[in-house]
């Protein structure tokens, strides 16, 4: 048999209206009678009713979270993270892919299923500043990613230009000097690609070390196979390099591959540095070492993030960034 609220009531000692009030979250519940409820409810498996709790408080326990590809280990594995923080926080998480298009990310932010959700996560790729205004929405919203939008909108992003700086400097420190970059898209000022760049470049002109235009990869799409095509092309082309930063693991992961056939040897021959600290990167041969941007964090400051705006909309809007470490490992 189901359990009901009065099967609850009934074992905690209590009234069905407590039973509610504890179900509900309202602030004036003794703590001792909170506990005798929430002990209850674990031992009868009690499932509250989400269309009347929706019915009764204008709120359906459902966000949204929008991310470019789930292809990419590092979104599926912050999907992952948000919806283990949503869960902690009693919230459901639906989740939609944008493809890197801005015309898709531009009709989410009009989309009439905004409208069965309390708030939104998103990443946007495809959008500039340009758009500001277009994501000062009515539907709650954090952003996820670079700050490329006015400061009215909730933001919560990595330290992209320190992170990749520090990555630069470890390879440094390791006697590195003729270090390619694999990732960049020419021309960005704003995006991963473009703050990346800047933080790579910042560290080898503090350095006192040329920065060889002919050492930045592009690379449009963040995949193994342009990774491996970027230095690949390196290598045909007789260019000389003693390390690798990829922007991201699945770069770097592509990256190693075509050195390995090439007969280099990773790390002797070559360093190869990625960024996220996505899982598969502990399981390569050789392991990769990586920047590891905070992505727990940001899932969870981003979750807490969106409680508070759908709890009070009138709060200033909050710019976070979250903190980033170096993971070695063997490629390195």
């Amino acid at each position: 048999m189901v359990a009901t609220l009065h099967d609850v009531a009934r074992l905690a000692g209590v009234s069905i209206k407590t039973v509610s009030n504890v179900v509900n979250d309202y602030p004036h519940v003794r703590p001792s009678t909170r506990e005798r409820v929430a002990a209850a409810i674990a031992e009868l498996d009690y499932q509250p009713n989400r269309s009347a709790r929706s019915l009764r408080s204008g709120r359906s326990g459902v966000i949204s979270l929008a991310v470019p590809e789930l292809r990419l280990p590092y979104f599926a594995e912050l999907a992952d993270e948000v919806i283990r923080a949503a869960e902690d926080r009693g919230l459901v998480v639906l989740i939609e892919q944008t493809n890197r298009d801005p015309r898709r990310e531009l009709d989410l932010l009009s989309s009439s299923r905004l409208g069965g959700v309390d708030g939104l996560l998103f990443s946007p790729l495809g959008l500039g500043q340009e758009d500001a205004e277009r994501v000062q929405i009515e539907t709650p919203l954090v952003l996820l990613g670079e700050r490329i939008f006015s400061p009215a909108v909730d933001h919560v992003t990595m330290k992209n230009v320190e992170a990749a700086k520090a990555a630069t400097e470890y390879l440094l420190a390791r006697g590195r000097r003729r270090i390619a970059v694999v990732g960049c898209h020419p021309g960005e000022v704003i995006g991963s690609a473009g703050l990346r760049t800047r933080g790579y470049t910042q560290a080898m002109e503090e350095a006192g070390l040329p920065v060889d235009r002919r050492l930045l990869g592009v690379a449009e799409l963040w995949h193994r196979r342009e990774g491996a095509a970027a230095v690949q092309g390196l290598i045909d082309a007789g260019i000389d390099f003693d390390a690798v930063f990829a922007f991201n693991d699945t770069l770097a992961l592509g990256a190693m591959h075509a050195l390995i056939l090439a007969g280099r040897r990773v790390p002797d021959d070559v360093a190869v540095m990625g960024f996220d600290n996505s899982d598969e990167g502990f399981y390569s041969q050789p392991t990769l070492t990586t920047v590891d941007p905070g992505r727990r964090q940001i899932a969870e400051e981003a979750v807490d993030a969106l409680v508070r705006r759908i709890g009070d909309r009138t709060l200033p809007a909050q710019q976070i960034e979250v903190d980033f470490s170096i993971v070695e490992r063997a490629s390195t």
